[in-house]
């Protein structure tokens, strides 16, 4: 597979630049990944899209203020872009100026002195004035997407986060999580829908694009994972029950694929898991834990569609984005969402139906 073979047509205008007023405002399209057949909703509508035991699963993580601006002694401007803490004061980022980077160069911030360690592919090592996290949460700003063409403002500290982030160390929000507000989540609860979460702390990395020839050559970013017991156990429940786990998110399926292809190794099934993990999902990958994916409208050619498209098919994925962008449904972070549910090729020997 080629990358160009995950691309589509998208007018600019239908990248939403900020949030609706109401988080659980946004229009929701379903799309039968065994069918191909899709239908125009609204976020609203998803309690009774669900079964009563039905698990929703979501992404616990917060983001971090994670960008911050620079000068180097010579003058130039940096922007540099966390990553994740790399251990004690030193953290992985990504730097941005008008020219390169040595080993020992140094610029100053307004919370102090950065001093670049090394690099490694596109991420660079510093040594930071403080604690990574504490550093970025004094000094940082909200770091928005490259195709929101605006800067972040006060308003984003709150509508980039989900109403359950927690824990910090994200730089980019899990925006399926986005759409929940109160209301909507106590529709769900009212219903007898039930909630788990993971955390996976998304890096800058998501937004890179796939520069490999080929799909398979590309090597994903790593993020941090952890699938605690007792989301396993709330999956147990509703596996045992019949009933179907809901991934909020491609953070939480990776999460959650992640933690099974950890697993096989011991007595396989799902288990606790706490680390990083590469894993890169496309067309091909059998699904081990999911059986239905709420998730945003994706960037042409980006792993995250490519995730999509594993779950729910190539051709139909495409399919239902074009009758979006015809539609004007509203695209990335701040954009509508989609309920997939899998096609039959996407599930693994012996998962549950």
């Amino acid at each position: 597979m080629r990358p160009e073979d995950f691309r589509f047509d998208l007018p600019p205008g239908l990248i939403a630049q900020t949030p609706l007023p109401g988080r659980s405002a946004s229009r929701l399209l379903t799309l039968d990944g065994a069918s191909g057949a899709w239908t125009d909703r609204r976020m609203q509508d998803l309690p009774g899209l669900l079964e009563a035991g039905d698990l929703l699963v979501f992404n616990d993580t917060r983001v971090v203020p994670a960008r911050i601006h620079g000068v180097k002694p010579t003058g130039g401007r940096v922007e540099m872009l966390l990553e994740r803490a790399a251990g004690g004061r030193e953290a992985w980022v990504q730097l941005r100026a008008s020219k390169g980077f040595g080993e020992q160069a140094t610029f100053r911030t307004a919370g102090g002195l950065v001093r670049v360690l090394g690099r490694e592919a596109d991420l660079w090592r510093v040594a930071l004035p403080d604690e990574p996290l504490a550093f970025f949460e004094a000094h940082g700003e909200i770091p928005l997407p490259p195709y929101i063409a605006r800067p972040a403002d006060a308003a984003d500290r709150e509508r980039y986060q989900s109403v359950f982030a927690r824990e910090p160390g994200a730089v980019a929000a899990p925006t399926a999580s986005l759409h929940f507000d109160a209301p909507l989540l106590a529709a769900l609860d009212a219903r007898g829908i039930g909630q788990a979460f993971v955390t996976l702390h998304v890096g800058a990395g998501t937004f890179q694009p796939v520069r490999a020839e080929t799909v398979e050559a590309h090597r994903m970013h790593a993020e941090r994972v952890t699938v605690g017991a007792e989301v396993c156990a709330a999956i147990a429940r509703a596996r045992a029950a019949g009933r179907r786990v809901v991934a909020v998110g491609t953070t939480v399926a990776r999460a959650l694929e992640a933690a099974a292809a950890a697993a096989e190794g011991g007595e396989g099934g799902l288990a606790p898991f706490h680390g990083d993990t590469r894993l890169f999902i496309y067309p091909g990958y059998r699904f081990r834990v999911i059986d239905a994916l709420l998730t945003n409208f994706h960037l042409p050619q980006s792993t995250l569609l490519m995730m999509v498209c594993a779950f729910a098919g190539r051709g139909q994925v495409l399919a239902a984005y074009a009758h979006a962008v015809e539609a004007r449904y509203r695209f990335f972070s701040y954009g509508d969402a989609m309920l997939v549910t899998p096609a039959p090729a996407a599930r693994a020997a012996g998962a549950a139906a």
